[in-house]
């Protein structure tokens, strides 16, 4: 699937690409803010989904999703750090499909996409986006709209830090995830966890996965960090 990202902070627009490509999905960035709407219009194949910014340089997202909805239903879903409720209102009124403030959190972001994909896309592509809400690794099944962990019958709920945690760790499947990365990564998605907090987590993780019959899935690499 396809996405098309119309995001002008370069360093929000490189996030979204890493994070939406490590979630395999085809990604497109939009650098030049002239004629957004046209330059969307006229791709072939269309694209699956836009997200869409809407304090751009030349216009607002509300006038561009106003300019796509002229010549296609393509789902748009604003992306923005604009938080007051008309802004929202208005957004849906112009036609998009969904709403959702920065700063995002990315396990979050991924199933309400996924969700989108769900009511709009082919039948092919809500495969492709439910496939995305349940991420498996070793036989373990890692749920992000459910926010468990499941194993041969078996479910745990996870909480919020934990199911990052995991997230993070499955985007990255045998690579060795230094630690350090792991807490910036949660800082950056505003669960603000030190190192011992890390370790505490960690062992709760651990004891979930034993309790569903997973032994030694998360191996520890000391001085390094986390391998699954």
């Amino acid at each position: 699937m396809q996405i098309i990202i119309v995001e002008d902070e370069e360093n929000i627009r490189k996030e979204l690409k890493q994070l939406l490509q490590n979630a395999m999905y085809e990604v497109t960035t939009i650098e030049s803010f002239s004629d957004v709407a046209g330059q969307i219009t006229r791709m072939e194949p269309m694209p699956d989904l836009v997200l869409l910014d809407l304090n751009l340089p030349e216009e607002s997202g509300f006038a561009i999703c106003t300019k796509i909805r002229e010549y296609s239903e393509i789902p748009v879903i604003f992306l923005t750090s604009r938080t007051d409720s008309m802004d929202e209102l208005t957004g849906i009124l112009k036609g998009a499909d969904d709403y959702i403030t920065k700063p995002f959190n990315a396990p979050i972001l991924l199933a309400r996409i996924a969700n989108v994909l769900k009511r709009t896309a082919k039948k092919d592509a809500v495969d492709a986006a439910k496939d995305l809400l349940q991420l498996e690794h070793k036989g373990v099944v890692l749920n992000l709209s459910a926010g468990t962990i499941e194993h041969a019958g078996k479910r745990e709920e996870l909480t919020k830090n934990e199911l990052k945690i995991l997230h993070f760790l499955y985007q990255r499947p045998g690579e060795i995830v230094p630690r350090v990365e792991i807490i910036e990564y949660l800082w950056d998605n505003e669960a603000f966890i030190d190192d011992n907090t890390l370790s505490v987590n960690m062992t709760r993780i651990r004891g979930k996965l034993l309790e569903i019959g997973v032994e030694d899935f998360i191996e520890t690499r000391r001085g390094m960090g986390y391998r699954i």
